[in-house]
């Protein structure tokens, strides 16, 4: 763990970093220096980290910086079950709470849009159970169907409209509680201010590094641990096997993939979702962004010790 820290100002502990920006682009690195800087713990909001023994394409904190810093709310879920973003608000709400109590710094960071934003805005989420049969039925539907579908129930549902999980999720909800799904949702404000960071660079340069890091988890073995999850018994309709890299490496499993096109695949998907976060974050007007070149932890922490 990092070394011994002086006490953090109080005005400090009340804001809370949250890190955002497009996959690949460094917010794990950067969450990890912030955490040494500041003496905090990281509370990660990403929907895949959660699932246990699926380590490669979630992109999970090192061995090393675990040992170094504290992390919540990963590798706590069995890869068969489900999680949805009403449990991620619960678990990640007591995990903050209970980093302020030891008088040490929450620092939220990652990928997944609608964890972030319930998190920080307050929202609880319906209570809706899950529908097994509906959810049969739905994952026969081709993605552009799907959509389609949810639109027709709601034009303006709020949820990433390309990640099928979502959107099927979306659907399930409307069917049993009825349109809008924004009226299934309550807000209330959290006790700390979120101070929204956005990482950003050229889409050239996230692009190379999306194609490098794809390489990396390739040659790390993400074949075998997916081959691994699936003769666990986890199914590769399971929300952590659709997911970006276990996906291209099930086709690959079944053959319709070559091992040497496996890296090109999950770097073309990561890119169109690379996009989207691009898209959904960028509305947002209170995310300050900063570039990665150059290094942007001191500008970074000097905006942190002074945002109101």
């Amino acid at each position: 763990m990092a070394g011994a820290h002086a006490p953090l100002p109080q005005e400090l502990l009340t804001r809370v970093p949250v890190i955002v920006g497009p996959t690949g682009i460094g917010k794990s690195r950067l969450a990890f220096d912030l955490a040494l800087e500041l003496d905090g713990e990281v509370v990660v909001a990403d929907s895949r980290q959660v699932y246990e023994r699926l380590d490669i394409a979630t992109n999970k904190p090192s061995p090393e910086q675990r040992r170094e810093v504290r992390y919540h709310m990963i590798d706590f879920v069995d890869p068969a079950l489900t999680f949805n973003a009403a449990d991620y608000v619960r678990g990640a709400r007591s995990a903050i709470e209970d980093i302020r109590s030891r008088g040490k710094v929450p620092i939220v960071e990652g990928g997944t849009m609608l964890y972030v934003d319930a998190l920080c805005d307050g929202f609880t989420l319906t209570g809706v159970p899950p529908d097994p049969a509906l959810r049969a039925e739905l994952q026969r539907v081709d993605p552009e169907a799907l959509r389609s579908r949810l639109l027709s129930l709601d034009p303006d549902p709020g949820v990433d409209l390309f990640n099928p999980v979502r959107v099927v999720r979306a659907i399930e909800i409307l069917q049993t509680a009825g349109p809008p799904l924004r009226r299934t949702r309550t807000r209330k404000a959290p006790d700390w201010n979120p101070v929204r960071i956005g990482l950003t660079a050229s889409l050239e340069v996230v692009d190379r590094r999306l194609e490098e890091r794809s390489r990396r988890q390739v040659e790390r073995g993400l074949v075998t641990e997916t081959q691994a999850a699936l003769d666990s018994g986890v199914a590769p309709t399971a929300p952590v096997l659709t997911g970006i890299g276990y996906a291209e490496a099930v086709a690959h499993i079944r053959g319709e993939l070559t091992l040497n096109e496996l890296p090109g695949a999950m770097a073309r998907a990561n890119r169109r979702y690379a996009r989207r976060q691009l898209r959904w974050w960028r509305r947002d007007e209170r995310v300050r962004w900063f570039e990665i070149e150059p290094d942007p932890l001191p500008g970074i922490l000097s905006y942190v010790r002074k945002a109101s």
